[in-house]
């Protein structure tokens, strides 16, 4: 792809969610998530492969569908009520309509299965791009037309999301698999604090961002894309291999880690509502995902896969890949809790 190609395919991407973001108008919001799914589609197809043709295609048609759906709540409730604006969803098949549609959008479950599939299709980096800038536009309707879905809904999608994520990431040897059914887990956590207090729900959004990101750099940095290829991670970059380590317990929500701070405060909030049975559901399925970050652990950290003399100097050589984006995210990603009574504040 020319780079004049990649530029205009990119900034439609990114302006594509900026428009969404920033619309108080339904059609304007439905551009802004058409032009994002039109940019992202050649990305995804560019490596000309049976693989990332199929996962293209699957892309296209779910998020086509999702947009469809979109369009038609807000049709609806603009024939019922008269106004386009995004905080008037007041009716209630719209709502209902409207909520299914950012699911989709988004990927929560039951209807997940496009996304494991379109990631494995993909490279590591449109990998990335999918698992994090595409769910800001999604994640930003819910934010604003929160007043107006359906909250047994989310909470009932939120609580199988969270629970299935975790079920079946346990049986995934790709990466890319177990970073998607990571997503859907995360993403189940934030709808459901969404219901009641949506800057927690922000503030998981922001954690999950740099935690995903971190993850996916360390992986595209040791050309890691299975389980099997992080045992020789270590001879990289041995400083790689504990920051890696340090990201996937972090993605677990061990304590002394970032990740454990949006965990925290979305339970304490569940059983501030009297949601307390739901709150015990997630952080009981909190320990199947734990178990799958564990096991990549253990396979980076601790797992000596066969080697010769001159693979234990590999790491030696210095990696070809820039190293930005990590070096920017992994502070954030590990060492966030001790300032958490500021963030609170």
């Amino acid at each position: 792809m020319s780079p004049l190609t990649t530029t205009i395919i990119l900034s439609s991407l990114a302006t594509g969610t900026i428009i969404t973001a920033s619309s108080h108008h339904w059609m304007l919001a439905w551009i802004g998530l058409e032009m994002n799914t039109l940019a992202i589609i050649p990305i995804i197809a560019k490596q000309h492969h049976p693989r990332a043709t199929e996962a293209a295609t699957k892309y296209f048609l779910t998020q086509a569908a999702a947009s469809a759906l979109i369009l038609f709540s807000s049709s609806l409730n603009a024939w019922k009520t008269g106004t386009w604006d995004i905080t008037q969803m007041t009716n209630q098949a719209a709502n209902t309509l409207l909520t299914s549609a950012l699911a989709m959008k988004l990927g929560l479950v039951p209807m997940h299965f496009w996304l494991p599939e379109v990631l494995q299709g993909s490279t590591m980096k449109t990998a990335l791009i999918i698992s994090t800038w595409q769910k800001l536009a999604p994640m930003t309707l819910i934010y604003l037309t929160m007043n107006n879905l359906s909250t047994t809904i989310l909470l009932l999608m939120g609580t199988l999301s969270a629970t299935l994520g975790g079920w079946a990431g346990l049986n995934q040897t790709q990466a890319r698999k177990i970073l998607a059914y990571s997503s859907i887990t995360h993403l189940g956590w934030m709808v459901m604090v969404a219901t009641t207090l949506t800057n927690i729900m922000t503030l998981t959004l922001t954690m999950y961002l740099f935690m995903t990101t971190s993850m996916f750099s360390t992986l595209i940095l040791s050309k890691s894309k299975t389980i099997q290829d992080t045992t020789t991670s270590w001879t990289t970059s041995p400083m790689l291999t504990i920051m890696t380590a340090l990201t996937l317990l972090s993605l677990g929500g061990l304590p002394p880690l970032s990740g454990f701070l949006p965990k925290w405060l979305i339970l304490e909030e569940l059983i501030t509502q009297s949601l307390t049975p739901l709150a015990i559901i997630i952080a009981i399925s909190t320990l199947l995902s734990l178990f799958f970050y564990l096991r990549l652990t253990y396979t980076t950290t601790l797992t000596a896969s066969p080697n010769t003399a001159q693979t234990k100097h590999k790491w030696r050589f210095k990696p070809h890949a820039s190293s930005l984006i990590l070096s920017s995210t992994i502070p954030m990603t590990i060492m966030t809790l001790p300032i958490t009574p500021l963030i609170l504040n």
